[in-house]
């Protein structure tokens, strides 16, 4: 069974046929909702909404921990964390999917170890490559889809939000080598690492970053809410096609 971790840009799937509702307590809490269980087509699928019901949890606040958890122990072999995001370089346009392959950490205060020397022994894993090579694989290998522009690899700048970032933050995001910029990329990544879940992301860009061509005179919460409900058709088709080739 595979996981996915659906964001601002991805709160139902398309095609998903729901059999159960699980509610899963763990030693970290609850998790943002309820987790949908259920077939995509002949696939078995896990989905958790990462904002909650009716989006409702902020990035800095999301329990990632118990998200994480709970889906490892409903017995889920690795996690697809769908993440909207905002595009730094002008190539990457509004409307493309990314599929990174790095990512920066920039954001402070969240649970985000197991091995916090309380539940766990403190312990310290490897995250030269913070996204599964074979599933960033996979993921690369099926972006032949109409009408929607794929980038394979980008490195992620994971900010903390809730607010929109500054023209200069991004300008130093760009230094720093960053392509991409939203909020809920880590701990995401290396809690799923911590678990030996294979994870990785698929991004759809709602918006240049702040700054850049169209958002050079601000941005607007409605701005990205229109083109992330535009592209959800389009991130559902993907994923019915990457969870047919991952299979159960």
């Amino acid at each position: 069974m595979i996981g996915l971790i659906g964001g601002t840009g991805l709160r139902k799937i398309d095609g998903l046929n729901i059999t159960r509702e699980l509610l899963v307590d763990t030693p970290y809490g609850k998790p943002s909702d309820k987790i949908l269980v259920g077939k995509l087509e002949d696939r078995d699928v896990a989905f958790l909404a990462r904002h909650g019901e009716g989006h409702t949890i902020p990035p800095h606040l999301i329990n990632y921990r118990a998200n994480i958890y709970a889906l490892e122990t409903l017995g889920v072999k690795a996690i697809l964390g769908i993440a909207t995001v905002g595009s730094i370089p002008l190539a990457i346009k509004p409307g493309s999917i990314v599929l990174p392959h790095q990512i920066i950490d920039y954001t402070y205060g969240r649970e985000h170890t197991f091995f916090d020397g309380i539940i766990n022994p403190v312990s310290h894993i490897d995250f030269t490559n913070p996204y599964n090579p074979k599933l960033r694989k996979l993921l690369s290998k099926n972006t032949s889809l109409e009408n929607i522009n794929f980038v394979t690899e980008g490195v992620y700048a994971a900010v903390q939000g809730p607010r929109l970032e500054t023209a200069a933050e991004i300008d130093k995001y760009e230094k720093d080598g960053a392509s991409i910029v939203g909020m809920t990329g880590m701990p995401e990544a290396s809690l799923a690492r911590e678990l030996d879940l294979p994870y990785a992301a698929i991004c759809p860009v709602a918006n240049f970053a702040a700054g850049r061509a169209s958002s050079k005179k601000g941005i607007t919460h409605e701005e990205i809410n229109k083109q992330s409900e535009m592209m959800s058709h389009n991130v559902s088709k993907y994923l019915m096609v990457v969870i047919q080739a991952y299979g159960n």
